[in-house]
């Protein structure tokens, strides 16, 4: 092949290359880090779009006086539908509202106990631009507007602040889920499985949680924080679980990467606190006289990470005894767990999953009122093997230096 024939077929080659044709420049684009959705006494829906301001973000921009701008902006848009008032809200807006970064939903306490999230995930995710791994939250006690527009230190975008607390609280405190938007669509449309959603709460002054004052002071004046777990039955918010019956909830779902439990030992109250580091849980299912039994199989590892009273961490013997109290901890927990999921009459474990793959056969004749006659009934069976790996830089508690 020659030299003419070489550039003759890289010249026709280029009319086959793809153009920018959909190029977005950043100056016209409105990037949205996160929605709000409320319910007003209308009936109407009420969409607070969080809208990132780049520059001060970066911290480029000065507002008169040399304060700094806000790193966000926020206003809420009305209307019958959420594509109503996406389209509605450009009026409010000189660039082109862009969604691939909105990583945070927001829902009303009030709106998903009153109508639900069945209506509101459709537009969602039937819009290409709007990512299904967005993590979705429910603003307890506060309308989702409010909570939105709240401004938080440290991380200065709010959504990433709330993204983050999920992430970390997860992983450390193992009493909080980041549930994402495809998880919510897979547990709405499985009869075996319900749903949970993290809740947050805002503790201040709200309306001062709005101004730049609140990222001007050491103790800001208003904190976003993670508060329980929202249970929901047929895509409607019903009950809460909170505290260790939310850890057991996590204990379940084999969610547990670490956090902390407390027995008591000689009559002190969680004198010992165990730092779970490593956990495995497995479910599964039998049947006896056409009901299921579950079997909840946990495995945990971890260390003493504390202890108020005196004892002796080089007896094997005391170590038995610990795993044992720490077992029956860790029972209890699951069994709340339980307990309160069968009072709400909502499988947020993924029980009927489990039949399902167990006994097809026997699941077809269940699964239609599963969470009203089947699931409250279940029989639930806890086995705990908990270890202790490690006690620490001392076997000998500081406390026994001083023990009469």
């Amino acid at each position: 092949m020659n030299r003419k024939t070489v550039f003759l077929i890289l010249f026709l080659s280029v009319a086959f290359l793809s153009g920018c044709y959909s190029q977005k420049e950043l100056t016209d684009l409105a990037i949205i880090s996160a929605l709000g959705i409320d319910k007003n006494e209308n009936g109407r829906y009420v969409v607070t779009f969080q809208i990132v301001n780049p520059g001060n973000v970066a911290g480029g921009q000065q507002v008169s006086g040399g304060a700094q701008g806000p790193p966000i902006t926020a206003f809420s848009v009305t209307g019958d539908n959420l594509v109503e008032i996406s389209r509605k809200a450009t009026t409010r807006l000189s660039r082109k509202m862009y969604y691939a970064h909105a990583n945070l939903l927001v829902i009303s306490e009030k709106l998903a106990k009153t109508e639900g999230i069945l209506k509101l995930i459709d537009a969602f995710d039937r819009d290409p631009e709007f990512r299904n791994t967005a993590s979705i939250v429910i603003s307890r006690d506060v309308k989702a507007a409010d909570f939105v527009k709240t401004l938080t230190p440290i991380d200065k975008i709010p959504s990433n602040k709330v993204i983050k607390t999920l992430k970390f609280s997860e992983q450390r405190w193992g009493r909080i889920l980041d549930v994402n938007l495809q998880d919510v669509m897979k547990s709405l449309i499985s009869p075996g499985k319900g749903l949970a959603l993290s809740g947050f709460r805002l503790f201040g002054d709200r309306p001062l949680g709005k101004t730049i004052q609140n990222l001007q002071q050491t103790n800001p004046m208003v904190t976003i924080r993670a508060d329980g777990l929202a249970v929901f039955k047929d895509g409607k918010l019903v009950d809460w679980i909170e505290g260790k019956n939310a850890g057991g909830t996590l204990w379940i779902l084999n969610k547990i990467k670490a956090t902390d439990v407390d027995i008591l030992w000689k009559k002190e109250k969680d004198a010992i606190s165990y730092q779970v580091t490593r956990q495995q849980t497995k479910v599964s299912a039998s049947m006896k006289k056409g009901v299921p039994v579950m079997l909840v199989d946990v495995r945990a590892e971890g260390g003493i990470g504390a202890v108020k009273v005196p004892v002796n961490l080089n007896s094997p013997n005391v170590i038995l005894a610990v795993e044992r109290a720490l077992e029956k901890e860790i029972q209890k927990e699951i069994q709340g767990a339980v307990q309160h999921a069968q009072k709400d009459k909502s499988d947020i474990f993924g029980f009927g999953e489990v039949v399902h793959r167990t006994d097809p056969a026997a699941w077809k004749k269940l699964k239609h009122d599963w969470n009203d006659a089947t699931f409250p009934k279940v029989k639930v069976k806890v086995k705990v093997d908990a270890f202790v790996r490690r006690s620490g830089l001392r076997n000998k508690p500081f406390l026994s230096n001083f023990e009469k």
